[in-house]
């Protein structure tokens, strides 16, 4: 039971440098760190490749005009969804 509990924390830790790790914004300490974990954990190699994909698909997509949203009320309910999303990450 305490390496399960062990290894759940270090993918809690994990998650959080995922995306600093793809965007190589860490020393390399812990990118050696990360690099190891990702090697034996199944799951949280699997979120590292999903972060990957979406930075690929961004990074290659092309450089297009902005979506202009015309509709008040639609900005609003994206600003409450924003919102939203942002109270329950600090969850």
């Amino acid at each position: 039971m305490r390496e399960m509990v062990s290894e759940m924390h270090t993918c809690h830790e994990m998650g959080r440098w995922l995306q600093h790790y793809l965007d190589g914004e860490i020393d390399e300490a812990t990118a050696e760190q990360v690099r190891q974990h990702l090697m034996t954990c199944v799951r949280c190699g699997m979120e590292f490749d999903t972060y990957r994909r979406i930075v690929d698909v961004l990074h290659d997509a092309p450089d297009e005009e902005p979506v202009v949203i015309g509709d008040a009320e639609a900005v609003d309910r994206l600003r409450a969804f924003a919102a939203h999303l942002a109270d329950t990450d600090q969850e």
